[in-house]
């Protein structure tokens, strides 16, 4: 008789990311759903590009996991979806990050990312941005936030806020 498989939770996280101007103060918000319980988190930057908040909402999203989870991951950002369906994320770390003999933008937030990924198991959801999504929209308000904090930090630190009814917990 063989020992029973860990149960495994599903988690949704939707995530979005945004600047004025680019580059220039942005924001992410992310809302993690795990049946009914939920937490939202936001952050920003003073200094920062769409591109690095769009991985930014991802990353702190799964950072706030406890344990491996199963993770449905649900954004606006075609770079990020793109990035993981057509495997040029792990196409640019198997690289070296390189991409065109450059340095692929942004490749400390991918490695930190695909860290991440290598811990959960992730499928990844492009849905339109501003389409009336439910989570996508929540997440899009989370990042306003975020944006607005009165007092952004560098590119290399930040500012965060969260609200939680109860963080969501994976695994056994």
């Amino acid at each position: 008789m063989s020992a029973p498989l860990p149960r495994t939770t599903t988690i949704v996280l939707y995530s979005d990311g945004a600047c004025l101007g680019n580059p220039g103060p942005g924001g992410y918000g992310t809302i993690l759903t795990y049946g009914d319980h939920r937490r939202e988190l936001s952050g920003g930057f003073r200094l920062t590009t769409n591109n690095r908040m769009e991985l930014m909402g991802a990353i702190k999203g799964l950072e706030a996991l406890k344990r491996p989870c199963v993770v449905t991951l649900v954004s606006d950002s075609e770079y990020l979806v793109n990035s993981f369906r057509k495997g040029w994320a792990v196409r640019w770390r198997a690289q070296g990050w390189k991409r065109a003999g450059k340095i692929v933008p942004n490749a400390d937030l991918w490695a930190r990312l695909l860290t991440l990924a290598d811990t959960h198991r992730i499928t990844v959801e492009w849905v339109q941005g501003h389409a009336g999504h439910v989570g996508v929209y929540l997440s899009d308000r989370r990042m306003v936030e975020g944006l607005t904090i009165a007092n952004l930090l560098n590119r290399s630190a930040g500012v965060w806020r969260e609200s939680r009814e109860r963080k969501p917990q994976c695994g056994a």
